[in-house]
């Protein structure tokens, strides 16, 4: 026999307080999970801005190396550039020449470098892991410019400039 004064837990107050404790839920889901692609994608600048500063220091020697070009034929300049190039990149940084850049859309072949782990160690960046994707760079020397990739990107976009870019 039930009596009228008997107090407890309703089914409807049940179901309520269950709805509520997943709205709650869910929203701390959503925010650990942008939390966590915002912290991907700062590591990922932060390792291509290392990069780009490193390698910046190449272009720099390469240029140096090269010296001064006024009054010298192009094949000269040519020569000194493609020297300097092996001497310093390949040789000095142990970056192997990418010959096939379909990873990523748009990038021509050219004066591209994949950066493997082995030259992160000489270039002094062996925190850097390449767990997403390679890291690739090319260098303009005429420019004094370095632009570096990753193969994986982020959310379509590939190049430092892009990801840079990202809000």
């Amino acid at each position: 026999m039930k009596c009228k004064n008997e107090k407890g837990i309703t089914l409807i107050v049940l179901a309520v307080t269950i709805i509520i404790m997943l709205i709650i839920a869910s929203i701390a889901i959503y925010a650990g999970t942008e939390s966590i692609k915002n912290a991907k994608l700062e590591a990922l600048k932060t390792n291509m801005l290392l990069i780009q500063a490193k390698a910046k220091e190449y272009v720099e020697e390469v240029s140096f190396k090269i010296g001064v070009t006024s009054g010298v034929d192009a094949t000269e300049v040519q020569n000194r550039t493609n020297q300097a190039r092996t001497e310093i990149y390949i040789n000095d940084a142990q970056l192997e020449v990418v010959t096939d850049t379909s990873k990523i859309p748009g990038l021509t072949s050219g004066n591209t470098y994949k950066v493997g782990q082995e030259a992160l160690k000489k270039m002094g960046l062996e925190q850097i892991e390449n767990t997403e994707g390679e890291y690739w760079v090319t260098f303009d020397e005429e420019n004094c410019t370095v632009e570096v990739y990753n193969t994986e990107g982020y959310q379509g976009k590939y190049s430092l400039t892009d990801i840079e870019n990202i809000n």
